[in-house]
């Protein structure tokens, strides 16, 4: 059957399967009250979540809201910088103009105190020995570069302490 709707030049041509082109996201974000107090103790190496009054979970970042039972999570805990691996992924695919090593790990991070884990890089490990469970602490930028964004903690790292047993971390690996 020919496809009479083509130009003649463009009959019997090969299909297109892809196109490789300039992609820009411009956007504006309004962090609203509760994530505004995280990044704003942010800039002071503090970690704060916020917890649940019905389930009593602590989100980080906070969201002003539990997810769960649909009510304002006003009560502040103040977290540890310390944290355990729950999750991980050696990643091989450059990105960000090939500014990291390859490969890097990227992991969710159950923070001391929190119920819900935050992603972040683990770095100054070998990627082949990062593990779920594994202890790590948060690295942070000199206090002058420090600003209200969790790109404040360049990443963490192994902090020598055992790993934490599965039954702490399961609900979140």
């Amino acid at each position: 059957m020919t496809d009479i709707s083509l130009p003649e030049r463009l009959r019997g041509a090969e299909p297109v399967r892809s196109i490789r082109t300039f992609a820009r996201l411009e956007y504006a974000y309004t962090p609203g009250r509760a994530a505004s107090r995280f990044l704003n103790q942010v800039t002071n190496k503090r970690l704060v979540g916020q917890r649940c009054p019905v389930c009593e979970k602590v989100y980080v970042p906070p969201r002003g809201s539990c997810p769960t039972d649909g009510v304002p999570t006003e009560d502040e805990v103040e977290l540890g910088q310390s944290g355990t691996i729950v999750s991980f992924c050696v990643v091989n695919v450059p990105f960000m103009a090939n500014l990291m090593e390859i490969p890097y790990v990227g992991a969710l991070i159950q923070l001391d105190g929190a119920d819900i884990p935050i992603m972040h890089l683990i770095q100054e490990v070998p990627y082949d020995q990062v593990h779920m469970g594994m202890r790590v602490e948060a690295v942070w930028l000199p206090d002058d570069e420090i600003g209200p964004t969790l790109e404040s903690i360049v990443h963490f790292r192994p902090n020598g302490e055992p790993d934490a047993p599965y039954e702490s971390y399961k609900d979140n690996a």
